[in-house]
Formats: structure tokens, C-alpha cells, sequence
């Protein structure tokens, strides 16, 4: 992850830099992580809340980071996905993760809403959210900053029953 976010693209994509110029991350720092005692690590990556999942390729190459900050009085989680490893932007990597993230939220752990916040300037990771079928739920104003400039951003949901119906054909799909 650090390697990922000290890259200008990948972060740009992701949360891009606090005022420091450091790269910024949802729920912990990976550039303190790697620095961080058994306890802290243990902290931050069994917290019940937070659900944190490597990606991998089949070869076992890791290659991005999936997270579900659930709220289980809701039974939703908001959603993060970053592929770090952009020689491997599109080619379905960050597709088959949501697929497998929303596997996790919807089945095993029987939430009924998944929602992410995309900056509106990642088309691609737009595209993705509407392909596995995200609806618009909002727009947020202003709400990500890139290049010392504020951009907004789009919410989008997936609700369980939306996704059970449409889990089948996005498998045969990603078979293809």
C-alpha cells in the first residue's frame, strides 16, 4: 500500500494528499502501519467495524486493497476498493474484487446495503460501480480534493436483492 499511494497516479485516483503531501487512506495510515507494534496492527486490522481484504491475482501477486466499514445497526458497510498495481488497471482485477467484496457484505455477513462514495473524476471506477449495478443516490459537493482543487463526488448504492439478481450474470459474464 505504500509503495501504491507514494505513486501520483494511484493516489490522485484514490484520496490523493493531506496538507503535508502525505497520501491519504480510509480508517488507518499504511506508512504508520508498517511501523506499528503486534497490538496496533492487530488494532487496526481485526476491528470488527472494519473489514480489511487484500487482493490478489491468481498467481498470488498482491495487488490491491478491498475494506467494508460496516454499521451494523443499518446492516450497510460503505465500500473501498484501490487496485494499486496500475499495469493491471483494467483487466477486470477491480471487478472481480467488488464481486467478491459484495459476496462478503450480502452473504456472509447478511447486510442489506453496500454504498461507495466515487470522486467524479474517476470514470472509471464510476463505470465499474454501474456495471455491478450501483444506483445514484446522491451527489456530494465538493468533497475530494486533487491538485490543490475540490472536485464532487457521486454515492451509490447496491441493495442484497439488487445484487442476487444480478450476481449470476456478472459471473458468466467475468467467465467470459
Amino acid at each position: 500500500m505504500v509503495q501504491w499511494l507514494d505513486d501520483v497516479e494511484v493516489n490522485t485516483l484514490w484520496y490523493g494528499l493531506d496538507e503535508d503531501g502525505q497520501p491519504l487512506h480510509i480508517g488507518y495510515s499504511p506508512h504508520q502501519a508498517v511501523k506499528a507494534s503486534s497490538e496496533e496492527w492487530q488494532r487496526i486490522f481485526e476491528d470488527e467495524d472494519r473489514k480489511i481484504f487484500s487482493v490478489y491475482t491468481s498467481e498470488g501477486e498482491h495487488i490491491g486493497e478491498g475494506q467494508l466499514v460496516v454499521e451494523q445497526p443499518l446492516l450497510e458497510a460503505q465500500l473501498f476498493l484501490i487496485i494499486g498495481r496500475k499495469d493491471l488497471w483494467h483487466h477486470h482485477y477491480g471487478t472481480m474484487a467488488l464481486i467478491k467484496l459484495m459476496d462478503q457484505a450480502f452473504e456472509t455477513l447478511g447486510l442489506h446495503r453496500v454504498w461507495v462514495d466515487v470522486p467524479e473524476y474517476n470514470e472509471h471506477a464510476l463505470r465499474m460501480f454501474r456495471h455491478l449495478g450501483f444506483v445514484l443516490e446522491g451527489h456530494l459537493r465538493k468533497t475530494h480534493r486533487k491538485n490543490n482543487e475540490w472536485f464532487d463526488s457521486l454515492s451509490m448504492g447496491l441493495l442484497t436483492e439488487e445484487y442476487s439478481r444480478r450476481r449470476a450474470r456478472l459471473m458468466s459474464g467475468a467467465a467470459e
